[in-house]
């Protein structure tokens, strides 16, 4: 099978580790797109194949060599986000390197000449704010294909090309993290556990969802359901339950009228999913808020990537 090429943008060293940045052709989303991957102590590529000078450290095609391979965590962003927020703001790779767990970071949203985007630059839709679907809708289904990109094609590259292993993990941050629970909840066996933090959890309820789903899958409601956390975990079988955290602050200025988590906790609680919801009083829809709590999520996910 042939290896993928990858333009390596960024590296830098930290808690023994490596923080990079890639830059890949997506066949989901017919574009160029980035990421970033964080590789805890003892699990990098040992060699790298150079194919040009693509970037400001060349195009490159990284090859996995004979350090261990680890578990992997897969982080959605939010509105207006790229793959870069997290990395820089949450303060994740610390307590990633001490687990042993890479972390990669996707973008939002395709990029680049010819995409579509809000008309009247809107913010919640179009790019940054790809909503994790698979558009059906003029002109957006020509790159809006975020949930294949996220579900298949990523993770087949990350494996490819890096030294890791099956087991994955998935969480996010509103946006992002309406997108890690509809992923999980609809490819339970993909993944060991959840967790999000201030997730949209009932989009087709709320005008952010409203307006991302009429416009990426059109009018009709009924193509919109496969993407709302709230109606997937009603009809979720016992046997495909995973481990499921959620992080919500009390002070969130969208938690009433965006968020709606308690439409999906009464949900969980009808559908008997297991959920541990820690409500934070004081804290809202930052990345301050994010930053204070990431450890606990990863330290979350560790445990059941450690399990059988």
């Amino acid at each position: 099978m042939d290896i993928p090429e990858l333009q390596l943008l960024s590296s830098h060293r930290l808690f023994d580790g490596s923080q990079k940045r890639y830059r890949h052709r997506s066949t989901s989303l017919n574009c160029e797109m980035n990421f970033s991957i964080f590789l805890p102590p003892g699990v990098r590529q040992e060699a790298e194949i150079f194919h040009g000078s693509g970037g400001p450290e060349g195009s490159r095609t990284p090859r996995p060599g004979n350090s261990r391979k680890a578990p992997v965590i897969y982080w959605l962003s939010g509105l207006t986000c790229t793959d870069e927020n997290f990395t820089i703001k949450a303060g994740a790779q610390r307590v990633a390197a001490e687990l042993g767990i890479v972390l990669v970071m996707p973008d939002t949203s395709p990029r680049g000449e010819g995409v579509a985007r809000a008309s009247d630059g809107a913010y919640d839709l179009g790019l940054g704010a790809g909503f994790y679907v698979n558009a059906t809708q003029e002109p957006w289904s020509q790159h809006y294909r975020m949930y294949d990109y996220i579900v298949d094609e990523l993770p087949a590259l990350v494996e490819q090309c890096f030294p890791v292993n099956d087991k994955r993990a998935i969480c996010g941050h509103s946006m992002g993290g309406h997108g890690a629970l509809v992923i999980a909840l609809r490819n339970p066996a993909r993944y060991r556990s959840v967790s999000a933090f201030s997730p949209i959890v009932n989009p087709i309820t709320t005008p952010w969802g409203k307006k991302a789903f009429s416009h990426y899958l059109g009018d009709d409601i009924k193509n919109w359901w496969g993407y709302d956390a709230t109606l997937l975990v009603e009809a979720a079988r016992p046997s495909e339950h995973l481990p499921l955290l959620i992080d919500q602050g009390d002070a969130d200025e969208f938690l009433a009228e965006q968020l709606k988590l308690e439409r999906f906790v009464s949900a969980c609680e009808a559908a008997k999913y297991p959920v541990q919801v820690n409500l934070r009083e004081g804290y809202d829809h930052s990345y301050f808020f994010i930053s204070t709590f990431i450890g606990n999520h990863l330290r979350f996910h560790a445990e059941a990537l450690d399990s059988q």
